[in-house]
């Protein structure tokens, strides 16, 4: 194996790519580069379809998952010729954003690489940044609500959301939260995905004001489940399906089944939603390609 600072030539597919200090830990756990890389090559095959097509934010972690990170929207100017980009008009005064695409294996190594733990993915693919793919609800429990709050309120929400013939898919955020998916049928634009989802968070929070709040202010957060419907919008992203975590130890942001989310509270264990990188590919295989854990 090679040591830190040194550097490994690869091939994959057609492409080479040089990987660097496949050694050095990026957690404090002890996980390292390496690993990083060989988790993304392991998951690339069902992660590249949720990263298809779309303008990729890195979030990076040179230093490892203790150390300051940054998140990079523009596409480095260093990347192999073959990453393919996407330039996008910026809403924030940027001009044009060009990003990063992650459309294959070797730019998703690539990617890793660059000590990018995690990938955040906006809803809509590069070529129509104004047309959502999907609505994304991001349930997130204000101490001492815990991820089984978000379970509950999970439930809810999917049953709502069916009455009006939407169906919802489940995403562990890979931190502490649950993150619901509704795929789009039809075209809509961010105006209509947003309003419709604040609508929805606030018939929640009118239900049950004492659990449930829709307010951005973190004061008013404590002990409910924040509904984050702003996630809603051409500017924002989420983490991606299957992405790397930062924290102490590596976990994974899971797709997973409404029985598997039943199980879990029903038992009261939310350890069962809770993925490492080996437990995130084991599962996956187990399983196989669920169609009731798939929303692209």
């Amino acid at each position: 194996m090679p040591t830190v600072g040194a550097s490994t030539m690869v091939k994959v597919g057609k492409r080479r790519l040089n990987l660097s200090n496949l050694e050095k830990p990026l957690y404090p756990s002890g996980f390292t580069k390496g690993e990083v890389a060989e988790y993304y090559i392991r998951i690339a095959p069902v992660m590249l379809p949720y990263l298809k097509g779309r303008a990729i934010t890195l979030k990076r972690y040179p230093n490892g998952s203790a150390a300051p990170f940054f998140f990079e929207k523009r596409c480095p100017s260093h990347k192999p010729d073959w990453v393919r980009t996407a330039e996008i008009m910026s809403r924030r005064n940027e001009g044009m954003v060009r990003y990063c695409v992650i459309d294959d294996l070797p730019t998703l190594l690539w990617a890793a690489n660059l000590a990018a733990l995690e990938l955040h993915a906006p809803l809509a693919i590069a070529t129509k940044p104004d047309r959502p793919t999907s609505m994304v609800f991001d349930l997130d429990p204000g101490a001492p609500a815990t991820l089984l709050d978000c379970l509950r309120l999970g439930i809810r929400l999917r049953d709502r959301l069916k009455k009006i013939g939407l169906r919802a898919f489940a995403k562990t955020s890979g931190n502490k939260g649950l993150h619901m998916y509704v795929p789009l049928n039809t075209a809509v634009d961010f105006d209509r995905t947003k309003t419709f989802a604040r609508a929805v968070a606030d018939q929640l929070v009118a239900e049950d004001p004492l659990h449930v709040t829709a307010n951005m202010s973190k004061s008013q957060r404590g002990g409910k489940i924040f509904v984050d419907w702003s996630q809603n919008d051409t500017h924002k992203t989420t983490v991606c399906a299957y992405s790397l975590r930062a924290g102490q130890s590596p976990t994974v942001s899971t797709p997973i089944t409404w029985f598997e989310l039943e199980s879990a509270l029903a038992a009261r264990d939310v350890e069962r939603l809770k993925f490492s990188p080996g437990e995130a590919s084991t599962a996956l295989k187990n399983a196989g390609m669920h169609s009731d854990r798939c929303w692209r």
